[in-house]
Order: C-alpha cells, then sequence, then structure tokens
C-alpha cells in the first residue's frame, strides 16, 4: 500500500534523507509502482528504485562506475568457473520484497535464488542477491545505506559490501550494524557467500589511479 506523507520533509526522512533532486514528482510520491520504474528506465533512461511508493533516482557517477566494473570482472570470472550463479552490474532492478526496488551496483544471486535455476525474463524480477555492493557516491546519506543495509538483511541478503571511493575503504557486513572495514593492502572476502573469492581493497581502488603508460 503506498504511504502517505504530511509534508516533503516527512518523505525525505522516510526514504533517508535523500537529496530532493533525487526524488521524481511524476508519479506522485506515494503512488509509484513498479511500472512507473520500468517507465522510467524505457522511455528516460532513467534508473530509479522504488520506495515506500516514491521513485528515487540511482546515485552513480563515473567513478563508481569504473570500479563496479572492476569487481564485476573479478566475481564473474570466480563465479562462472564453479557456475555458481550471476553476477548483476549497476543497472540490475530487483524487487526485495513486495513493492521495493533496489538496485546493487553488482550483485551475486546463486541458482539457487533464481525461479527455475534460470535467468528470469522479467525487466524487475523478484529475486534477492546472496551479495550485494553499493559503491558510494557523494549524494548517498549515511541514512540512505542504513536503511537498505536493514533492507537486504531482511529480504535475505547475507552479506553488504559499502565501497567508498574517497576514503578507500571498503565497509563489509554480515549484518545491519556487523561491520569489518577494510583498508589498504587488506584482503577482502566473500565468505561465507562465495568461498575463495578474494580481492586486494589497494588494487581495487588502483583502478582510479590507472593512466596512459
Amino acid at each position: 500500500m503506498p504511504t502517505e506523507f504530511s509534508t516533503m520533509a516527512d518523505l525525505l526522512r522516510d526514504i533517508g534523507d535523500v537529496a530532493p533532486s533525487r526524488v521524481r514528482m511524476q508519479p506522485l510520491p506515494g503512488t509509484a509502482t513498479i511500472q512507473d520504474v520500468i517507465n522510467a528506465e524505457v522511455h528516460e533512461n532513467r534508473l530509479c528504485e522504488l520506495v515506500d511508493g516514491v521513485l528515487v533516482e540511482k546515485a552513480m557517477g563515473f567513478k563508481e562506475s569504473v570500479l563496479a566494473i572492476y569487481l564485476i570482472r573479478m566475481l564473474e570470472s570466480f563465479v562462472r568457473s564453479a557456475n555458481l550463479g550471476i553476477v548483476t552490474a549497476p543497472d540490475g532492478m530487483m524487487e526485495i520484497s513486495a513493492g521495493l526496488v533496489r538496485i546493487p551496483d553488482v550483485a551475486f544471486v546463486s541458482w539457487a535464488r533464481l525461479p527455475g535455476g534460470k535467468i528470469p525474463d522479467q525487466p524487475i524480477p523478484g529475486l534477492v542477491p546472496d551479495f550485494a555492493v553499493e559503491i558510494l557516491s557523494p549524494s548517498n546519506t549515511p541514512a540512505e545505506m542504513s536503511r537498505k543495509r536493514s533492507e537486504y538483511f531482511a529480504a535475505g541478503v547475507q552479506l553488504v559490501w559499502e565501497a567508498d571511493p574517497d576514503a578507500r575503504t571498503v565497509s563489509a557486513y554480515t549484518q545491519p550494524a556487523a561491520v569489518r572495514v577494510f583498508r589498504g593492502n587488506e584482503i577482502l572476502t566473500a565468505a561465507p557467500v562465495l568461498p575463495g573469492f578474494q580481492i586486494s581493497v589497494a588494487e581495487w581502488f588502483a583502478e582510479l589511479d590507472r593512466r596512459q603508460s
């Protein structure tokens, strides 16, 4: 059921104190549906998440895209080698619970979580990833990320990484408030979701330093 908001402040607080510029006013906040998410992508090339009946434009920038594609290459190689499931990119929209659409920057979904053990046909399937990665953009707020983490774990996600390109750290969560922060030459692992997968934090963020030789 759509959420009713008394004021714009109430709406923004509810969805995580996101910038007003990311909130779509058509359809009216509180009335948006999954079809509106699809229409925004198809007709306007806008990626939006659906939160309490509100279309919230996904925050993504150039640096975040570079880091996402690097991790996708690493994950895809590992996952495909053992045929463990699929890896999705920053446009992989999922309805993780009824009426809630989230778009992790990178995600792993095991075959066991895919209906019939195959890739769905729907543009926004009802799926919960085993592992979700969010690469922070300047407009992501702490409240927004806290809400996302709570939703991910409530839906059944087992591991969430939040990568901060400015601080060059990765916060690995196994519960909404159970976190370990990795930095420098420390090695990230994706256990228990993907035992054996690992990546150096420094190596990952070094993608931002590459230049023409």
